[in-house]
């Protein structure tokens, strides 16, 4: 179930600003971006391309820096964060799904999942393994979790690329375009698979440009020229497939 009524919220993006240079000349894409997602929310962010969208979510993942303003999120103050601390900050408490599934070619889909445990040492190896093993058949992936990606299609890529964000049960779950591959079919069953994932009680905040998708997202954030245009709740209708049930593992 959602959990609007939590009183602080698990993403605070505070007047940020974000300058690049670009030929010699400063160009700012974000003007003062102010927004806030609550826990168990489910939001899009939309707009024209080059507006600033994928950006905005590698600030708030500790990726990208701000040029000013504040980020907090999960409680802390990613913008004044080292990279080491980021690095096992966002290890533990975000999970990222991308556009081109960004799995490691010579490891199997099992393996690929485990890597997130090993690098937070959390769980044992056993208890990784089985994890792992629970996440792959969460997203329909267990029958092919000792293939090599090249050996999978890119709708399975990004089904095992679910599971790793997964791995180590993040609060948060954060997706840059993570159907923009995928053909029509295959990213409604990814996006069904994110649906359920936030009845479950994760927070999931993504960029895509596919419209059709974006009119089924509870809440859907638009930037245009660097500015929030738009920030609304939408009627979405429960358009889902029956999916295992998300229980924890070790």
């Amino acid at each position: 179930m959602s959990q609007l009524n939590n009183p602080t919220p698990i993403i605070q993006v505070n007047n940020v600003v974000k300058n690049f240079m670009v030929g010699g000349n400063e160009v700012t894409i974000l003007k003062g971006i102010s927004f806030e997602v609550n826990r168990g929310e489910f939001v899009s962010i939309v707009g024209p391309s080059g507006n600033g969208k994928s950006t905005l979510l590698n600030m708030i993942t500790g990726i990208d820096r701000p040029s000013a303003g504040e980020i907090h999120v999960t409680g802390q103050a990613v913008h004044r964060m080292s990279e080491n601390q980021l690095a096992a900050w966002r290890g533990q408490n975000v999970g990222i799904i991308f556009q081109f599934f960004q799995m490691l070619p010579a490891l199997s889909l099992l393996q690929n999942v485990i890597l997130p445990m090993d690098f937070a040492k959390k769980y044992t190896p056993k208890e990784r393994r089985e994890r792992a093993m629970h996440l792959l058949d969460l997203v329909g992936m267990a029958e092919q979790a000792h293939k090599l990606p090249s050996m999978v299609s890119g709708g399975q890529q990004q089904r095992a690329a679910i599971a790793r964000a997964l791995a180590n049960d993040p609060a948060l779950l954060v997706g840059d375009e993570p159907t923009g591959n995928l053909d029509a079919r295959t990213a409604a069953e990814v996006f069904d698979l994110f649906s359920q994932l936030v009845e479950e009680g994760k927070t999931m905040i993504m960029v895509t440009h596919d419209k059709e998708l974006a009119r089924r997202v509870p809440r859907r954030v638009e930037i245009t020229n660097g500015r929030i245009t738009s920030d609304e709740y939408l009627m979405v209708l429960p358009q889902r497939v029956e999916l295992p049930e998300l229980v924890s593992v070790g």
